[in-house]
């Protein structure tokens, strides 16, 4: 197992943090499972499919749940440790995955990315506030999940060719 670089270290730290910010930036409230409509899958989807899997997982997850620690949602971080680290990683490493790179890979791994995210939440609530609530929310998040795409993949696009220029 190789080691993270101290580029990806920084990158890493500075995802989470704007991954922190933009959630918290705007919160929505939804009562039904005490959770709140964000848009920092956006910057979850800017940080995977700028700088891969590894980073896409850290910034997700550590970046979201903090923003959930921070707020009044804290007994959400643990579950969004995962759920969002899980949607960084997966958006990541498809677009990482062998083959040539075209707008329809970034589309499939922000897709399966997001769809992770909101069926992840669902079970979620399934089993902590029942199948009710669970189904209240989750347009919600795909609305979370769309703005993630919308904003993410063309910034990620812009980014990459700045980056590597």
């Amino acid at each position: 197992m190789s080691s993270l670089s101290t580029r990806e270290i920084a990158a890493s730290g500075i995802m989470a943090a704007l991954v922190c910010v933009t959630t918290m930036f705007i919160q929505v409230p939804i009562p039904a499972t005490k959770g709140y409509f964000n848009i920092g899958d956006a910057m979850i989807m800017i940080a995977a499919l700028t700088f891969g899997p590894v980073i896409g997982a850290l910034a997700g997850g550590i970046g979201s749940s903090l923003a959930d620690l921070l707020s009044p949602y804290y007994y959400w971080a643990p579950f969004t440790l995962i759920i969002k680290g899980t949607e960084g990683f997966l958006a990541g490493w498809i677009l990482t995955r062998g083959g040539e790179e075209s707008v329809s890979k970034v589309v499939v791994a922000w897709a399966v990315g997001g769809l992770e995210m909101v069926i992840g939440y669902f079970i979620t609530q399934v089993f902590m506030y029942g199948l009710g609530a669970a189904l209240f929310e989750a347009p919600f998040n795909l609305v979370q999940m769309a703005v993630g795409g919308i904003v993410g993949i063309p910034l990620s696009l812009a980014l990459r060719t700045r980056i590597r220029a």
